[in-house]
């Protein structure tokens, strides 16, 4: 082995590291082009098992050089100087597109693992995951089993964006709206794919309710008494309070109630009679002791008795804390739509692939009973689920939670941890972060916001820390910076930290762009599709419009010919009185012909419209002498 060919070889890779760290990397690559020679030669020069050892050392050297954290760190590094800080092309091909999806059907839908490659990549991406915008000619998806949050300010989009996840959900889905905008733009579409029911508590938009919910339903069970009593308790407060004292008065709340609740489930009462226990605890002491003891926890005997025989301030915070709850007995409405104690069948609403719009506002106090059927629904299908191949529903079942906070505060915080893997979709709208803090709280709020897959910020945000929380989320990008001098030749070069997305920037974005912060994936900015712009929504909407037009001109043709008929009798009945009267020597109505109004008194002629003279036959009709009244050319009375 010839030690000048050693020696050349360490020379020319010693060389071409020592510029590949200062940086040329021409020189680097040249370098390193020309120590291949060497190592050919030195190759041939000794046995193949050397060769190898070699080889894999040197693999493993690299590999070992390129996986520590310094290295790692360096890469991010580049990465984001080299992409501004936001996702390529490459990044939403390889985390975010319909491909990407597509590799986890068989974990998501395991019905659908059985099938061959090539039917799998026919299927639509909608089976398996949420389309969120486009990006230039990509489309940016999150998985059906990740929690989507959405961000934005009033009419800003959110809506049209909710209404078209709603027409692409593959399963049974549960649409919670203040408004009815949902339910006019789907309920058509999604007629298709199953029934469609509408529990509208307060009356909105004169729908009706085409299903009923008794909030006693199912709780002779102690643990969905439990459950509903939360849920009930979650809609009527908020986080507003003081910390340790608020909890505490929730926690004692929430015991009573689910106390009373299953107390009324156990005698076939009502909700009116829960409501009279909180207003007079005193006279519902025996009744409710001797409705407990029938009940398997003991524990509900002791919170009950605890409640009626404590003393009157703590008694008043507790039921202070309870009635907000109860509020929506005092709605005629709310209370029609919860009169039913008939449960409602979840195992058929996912097995017929139903629609379920629950419609409320908040200044009716319908949220806790909204809030109710929303956790009744979701719970128990993640009951069925457990029984299901692979621990979830297939097909999913999809929450459109559109204004969570208003009318439907689920618990959020423990359901975006557990739901997804069940195959319940979580897409959640919000006004604001600052929005989901007032009704969850500091801490649940941010549990709420770790746990999401994917955040889709709309614009219409103006609040200070909102726009800081995003703006420090999309991270910092390296801006270069030049300086010239006075004769605007460059003086220098230099480069400073810039937030990739400035507050300014996220608070003014223009109507239709948001900004997806999507889990292991720099932002990206997109275009979001409004439901009303979608194909299938356009045709259906021109199939009704002509409809509609045809039935507009055949009913406006129908009321002419009525009038004409209605004014055709008018003119016999006329007639045939004329006749009757003067007989048939009446003389003919001359319409081109006026006679004139009698003088005034002072010597002129009255001049009165001419539609109030009265016609009849004159022998000067052509400015003869006399005075004759007739119509000029407009249609004005004149005096010849």
């Amino acid at each position: 082995m010839n030690p000048s060919t050693i020696m050349l070889f360490v020379a020319l890779c010693g060389g071409a590291w020592l510029a590949w760290r200062f940086y040329s990397r021409q020189w680097a690559v040249g370098l390193g082009v020309v120590a291949v020679l060497p190592a050919l030669t030195i190759a041939n020069q000794i046995s193949w098992p050397v060769v190898v050892v070699t080889a894999v050392l040197g693999a493993v050297l690299v590999w070992h050089r390129w996986a520590r954290t310094s290295a790692t760190v360096v890469r991010w590094g580049a990465r984001i100087r080299r992409k501004a800080g936001v996702a390529s092309t490459l990044d939403i091909f390889r985390f975010a597109s319909a491909a990407a999806m597509r590799r986890k059907t068989a974990t998501v839908r395991p019905s659908l693992a059985g099938q061959p490659r090539s039917q799998r990549s026919r299927m639509p991406t909608t089976e398996v995951a949420v389309p969120l915008c486009r990006v230039g000619a990509q489309r940016v998806w999150s998985s059906i089993e990740d929690v989507t949050l959405v961000f934005g300010g009033p009419r800003t989009g959110k809506s049209g964006w909710l209404a078209g996840r709603i027409l692409d959900a593959p399963g049974a889905v549960l649409v919670t709206s203040t408004r009815t905008d949902l339910h006019r733009i789907t309920c058509d579409l999604r007629a298709g794919n199953g029934p469609v029911y509408v529990f509208n508590a307060v009356g909105l938009g004169e729908l009706a309710s085409t299903i009923t919910f008794d909030p006693l339903t199912g709780c002779a069970h102690p643990v969905t008494a439990a459950e509903r009593a939360t849920d009930m308790l979650a809609a009527g407060s908020t986080a507003g309070g003081s910390g340790s004292d608020r909890a505490f008065w929730d926690g004692q709340a929430r015991r009573v109630l689910a106390a009373l609740l299953h107390a009324a489930a156990l005698g076939g009462l009502s909700m009116r009679d829960v409501l009279g226990w909180v207003a007079d605890p005193d006279k519902a002491e025996l009744q409710l002791t001797s409705l407990l003891r029938k009940s398997p926890e003991e524990s509900y005997v002791a919170d009950a008795t605890q409640f009626v025989t404590t003393n009157d301030r703590t008694r008043t915070s507790i039921t202070s804390t309870i009635m907000p709850a109860l509020g929506w007995l005092t709605s005629p409405a709310a209370s029609a739509a919860a009169s039913s104690r008939k449960p409602f069948d979840v195992a058929e609403l996912l097995a017929s692939r139903a629609t379920v719009y629950l419609l409320g506002a908040e200044e009716t106090q319908a949220a806790p009973l909204v809030c109710a059927l929303t956790g009744h629904i979701a719970r128990e299908a993640r009951r069925i689920a457990a029984r299901m191949p692979g621990g979830r529903l297939d097909p999913p079942l999809t929450l459109a939670l559109d204004e969570a906070a208003l009318i439907s505060p689920v618990p959020l915080h423990s359901w975006t941890a557990d739901m997804g893997g069940r195959g319940v979709t979580i897409i959640a709208a919000f006004q604001s972060r600052a929005q989901l803090i007032d009704r969850y709280g500091e801490a649940k709020a941010a549990v709420t916001l770790n746990n999401a897959g994917a955040k889709l910020l709309f614009g219409g945000t103006g609040d200070r820390d909102d726009l800081n929380y995003w703006s420090t989320l999309a991270g910092e990008r390296d801006e270069p910076i030049t300086t010239t001098d006075l004769r605007g030749r460059v003086a220098s070069r230099s480069v400073r930290k810039a937030p990739v997305l400035a507050p300014a920037q996220l608070a003014n974005l223009p109507a239709g762009r948001v900004v997806v912060f999507r889990r292991g994936m720099a932002p990206a900015i997109g275009t979001a599709q409004m439901a009303w712009r979608r194909r299938d929504v356009r045709t259906l909407a021109r199939a009704q419009a002509g409809a509609t037009s045809w039935t507009t001109r055949l009913g406006a043709h129908l009321t002419s010919l009525a009038g004409r008929a209605r004014a055709w009798r008018a003119r016999l009945g006329h007639a045939s009185s004329v006749i009757a009267a003067g007989g048939s020597a009446a003389k003919p109505v001359r319409a081109d012909v006026i006679t004139a109004p009698p003088p005034r008194s002072d010597g002129l002629p009255a001049m009165v419209p001419a539609d109030d003279w009265t016609s009849e036959p004159t022998s000067d009709q052509n400015g003869g002498g006399g005075i004759a009244g007739g119509r000029n050319g407009d249609g004005q009375g004149r005096w010849k």
